[in-house]
Order: C-alpha cells, then structure tokens, then sequence
C-alpha cells in the first residue's frame, strides 16, 4: 500500500474511533439521564447513602448504636454524604442529588484522565493526533468500560473516591515540576485526604502515590506521609470521640468481612475480558519502565490499584473495586501509544506513517470488548439488531432487561420502564398507609413517604457476623408488632431477626420492580393471624 493512501485511512479510522466512544458516551448519558428521573433505589444502597447527607444536613452524626432504635448506622466516611448537602435544598430528600454527584464524578475522571495524556503528549513534542485525539480517547475509554457505566449515575460513593484518587496522581505525578513542584504535592496530599474519607479503599492509591514520591525523593515523601497521617489521624480520633467510638466500630469493624477467592478470580476474569487492550498496553509500559527506564507514578498506580480490584472477593464487594484500575489503565493505555509513536518512527523510519494508525486501530479494537445498550426502542433497536445482540438480553429474577452487556448479567445498566414505575408506586402506597415505622430495605421508600428510616440491613449484618451486635431490641420491637410494613428485597439481615419476622409478619403481596420481586409484609395484628403459627423469611 503506497503512502498516499495512509493520510486519508487514518483521517477515517480516527473518526471511527471518536464516532464509537462518543456512541458509548451518549448511551451513558442517556442511562444517567433516566436515573435522574427515577425516584426509587435502583441499586440497593443508595437511600441510605442520601440517608446519611439528610443526617448531616439536620447536623447529626450517621455513627450510631446499631442496637438501639433505629437500629441504623452507615459504614462509610462522610465526604460523599457532605457534597450531597447543599443539593438537599435544591432537589429535596431525593436520590438524584447523590446521582448528580456521582455521574459529574466520573466526567471528572474521564477529564483529567485525558489531561494527563495531554500533558505527556504535549511534552513529547508529537502530532495532533496524540495531542488532542488520544487524550480524548483514553478518557471516553473510561467512560465506556461496563463498570463504570452501570455505577456511574448511582448516588453510591465509590466513583467520588475514585475521581479524588485520579486527581491525586495527577498532581503527585508532577512533584518535582521545577516551579510548581510543592503546590502539586500540597493538592495531591488534599486530594489522598479526600478519597480516603470518601471510601477506605482509597488506602492503595494513597500508598501507591506515597511510594512514588518514596522513590524519587525521600525526604519529602517522609514528610508528605507524616503530614498526611497528622491530619488524617486527627480527624480520625475527632469523629471518634464526637460518635463515642461508634465511628471506630462502624468504619472499621463493621468491614472486617469473609473473603472468597473465587469471588475474586471472576471479577479478575471479566476485568481481563472487558479491557484486554488497555490492559495489554499497561502491563508493556509498566514492564518497561521496571526494567528500561524509571517507575512513573501511573504505574506504581496502576499496580496498586490492581490489588485493590483484588479485594473484591470479600462479601459485600463486587466488581466495582476495579475501577480505579481500569482508570489507571486508561491512562497508562495512553501513556504506552505515546511512547509507541515516539520511538518506533525513529527505529523503522519506513513505517513512520502505517505506526500512526495504531491509536485508532488499538481503540476500535477494544470497543467491541465493553459493548453495552438497550435493545429496544426507534434508535437502540436497530442497532442492537444490526450488532447481532437484540436476542441477547438480560434475565433478571423476575423479568427480561431489553439491556445487553457484554460482561454478562448485570443487575444494573438497564433502563427504566413503565412498569418499574408502577411496581414503584406500589410499594410505596404500602408504605405510606403504614400505621407505624416501615421496615424497609431500601431507604427511598421511607423517605419518599416521610417515615423514618429503620435499620440499615447489611451494616446489621456485617456487625453481627463480627460479633457486635446486641439483636434482642430489635427483635423486642418486631415480636411487639411496631412495625407497620416490611418491605424485603435480598433479606441481607441476622437470621435471628430473619426469623422473628417470619414469626411476627405474612407476605400480602410480591411485587416485581426493576427485575427484583420485593415482598410486602404485614403484621399478625392486622391479618388476624396467630403470631405461634410457624413461619419462614422469604428466600
């Protein structure tokens, strides 16, 4: 093939590219937007999280005695909970504050992500393509990973934590810069502190950045740690002390969980499968760097951000915990294209022109491998079709998704319908009509009907698989039928307070919502029932 021909190919096969995460772009916001809209939990989770910014809102603390009424705590730091605060005013005890929060928090990421390849283009003295059009690639690439579409919209805290940690390498990063080497340090020690009291989690990429500047200057990095764990540890012990330990028991306790490894090497494997080109292009550079040239903070990152994904084997995990890495993957993707064009040009002068190719060809390689969108509708339907995925949709327990996702089944990622909203309304009429608190386990319908919210179920859980939790007040409670309404959905409560509902309440009905059947309880007291005939929770 003569030169001539290779303008105009790469000319196509870079708007190729560009037409093809952009396409991923718009089915994100397209999903984002009907989140927005959707009043009730879509992933189980998110009212407690808005739960938790209302408390601080009323200046309260979300660190409680998980055995007193309401049997509620959260288990997270409050950063997130905290941004959340000054959108209350605006939107209302409403899930979409949380969402706003989290989605801007991901085109953050994808942001800077882009702005680091930039950088490192711009340094390289390279051509337009790797100056402008790389950058937006490696940070749509982001965007377009399974993981981080399905979880981006949701008012959960984790893609907050993982803007923070993106943030804080891209200032470690430049540390030593001759002017502004102490105010990137300064920002990036800002940015650790605020992911880490955004997710405990945050501690790997604290540790990778850490270990980054240990290398290249010890002195400094003694002191930006000691700094670091001063501040840290200082609000640490002041939160503390203002809960009376409960932050201490909740924070950390409280997610000392079981891990299973083979939990873990399936998350491994889909995050290999989703991402095997970027993944691919990271692991080159960082062998190179370790053995040809020196460990740039990326990969330091990178590798630690790895061990993290690796935690999600424990119970309560998922595969989340991979995110950071694929950002740290995006972004060392990038870095690798970059030294690609600049060095092999140098070493086969001849193909200078076919090496160009290789950033949009590598991109469009990877985009079948994240493929994910709804299967019906005037435009998703005949794309699905024409993509060979329209029959290929996600069962959930108790309906079909028009949703593919090339990772396979997804509990999240679909889009809403009619009748979720329906099923929705239903619920809540349950609960609204109850003639005392609801037992709910989902916070959104307590707060959509203006009840107080009651137990946080996996904090319970996890606190009394550890150990630390006092059940017979809450079992006093439901055994004294106070609660006017259970409403279940995964029943991830103690099997002791499993049971006395079972003893206590009878399902009146199963409504199947957002591919889940949620059953609605009623006590005996209402039903006329013997509360000694025998009974079993719902499973």
């Amino acid at each position: 093939m003569g030169n001539r021909w290779l303008p105009p190919l790469k000319v196509v096969l870079t708007l190729m590219a560009v037409l093809v995460f952009l396409g991923y772009l718009a089915v994100y916001v397209i999903y984002a937007a009907a989140l927005f809209r959707w009043p009730f939990d879509y992933d189980q989770g998110e009212g407690f999280e808005l739960y938790d910014a209302i408390l601080y809102s009323q200046g309260e603390w979300p660190y409680r005695d998980n055995a007193t009424y309401p049997f509620y705590a959260s288990n997270y730091p409050p950063l997130f909970h905290l941004l959340i605060v000054p959108l209350l005013p605006i939107f209302g005890p409403r899930l979409i504050a949380g969402r706003l929060i989290s989605f801007t928090a991901t085109l953050i990421t994808a942001a800077t992500i882009g702005w680091m390849v930039h950088r490192e283009a711009e340094e390289a003295d390279l051509s337009p393509l790797y100056v402008h059009v790389l950058p937006a690639l490696s940070g749509l690439a982001f965007l377009s990973a399974n993981i981080v579409y399905q979880i981006g919209p949701l008012c959960r805290l984790h893609t907050t934590m993982v803007m923070f940690e993106t943030l804080s390498v891209a200032a470690i990063a430049g540390f030593q810069h001759p002017q502004h080497g102490r105010r990137n340090l300064l920002l990036g020690l800002l940015f650790l502190l605020c992911a880490g009291y955004t997710k405990q989690l945050a501690v790997f990429t604290v540790a990778a950045t850490l270990g980054f500047v240990l290398l290249r200057d010890i002195r400094k990095a003694l002191l930006a740690g000691t700094a670091l764990a001063v501040v840290a540890g200082g609000i640490f012990l002041l939160i503390d002390r203002a809960t009376a330990g409960q932050w201490t028991l909740n924070i950390i306790h409280a997610n000392v969980n079981e891990f299973d490894y083979r939990q873990t090497l399936v998350f491994l494997r889909q995050w290999l499968r989703l991402h095997p080109v970027l993944i691919l292009l990271a692991a080159g550079l960082l062998v190179y760097e370790l053995y040809w040239d020196r460990l740039s903070a990326y990969a330091i990152w990178f590798v630690f951000a790895v061990g993290m994904g690796l935690l999600s084997g424990k119970w309560g995990a998922g595969p989340a915990y991979f995110t950071t890495s694929i950002a740290a993957a995006c972004v060392m993707a990038g870095r690798a294209l970059i030294r690609l064009g600049k060095n092999l040009p140098h070493r086969w002068p001849r193909w200078r022109g076919a090496i160009s190719l290789l950033v949009p060809l590598l991109f469009l390689v990877q985009a079948p491998f994240t493929l994910h969108l709804p299967t019906e509708g005037p435009v998703f339907g005949p794309l699905a079709r024409a993509l060979g995925v329209a029959d290929q949709s996600v069962r959930g327990d108790c309906t079909t998704f028009a949703y593919y996702d090339s990772g396979g089944y997804t509990q999240l990622g679909h889009l809403l319908t009619p009748q979720d909203y329906e099923a929705g309304e239903r619920i809540l009429a349950y609960v609204r009509a109850s003639d005392g608190p609801p037992f709910s386990e989902e916070a959104a319908f307590s707060l959509l009907a203006g009840q107080p919210v009651v137990t946080n179920p996996t904090q319970l859980l996890n606190l009394y698989k550890n150990g630390l939790l006092d059940t017979s007040e809450i079992i006093r409670r439901i055994e004294a039928e106070e609660f006017g309404v259970v409403v279940f959905r995964a029943q991830f409560y103690p099997q002791p307070v499993l049971e006395a509902i079972g003893q206590h309440y009878r399902p009146v009905e199963h409504v199947c919502m957002n591919g889940f059947y949620y059953h609605i309880l009623l006590p005996n007291r209402l039903l006329g029932q013997d509360s000694s005939a025998p009974s079993t929770p719902l499973r």
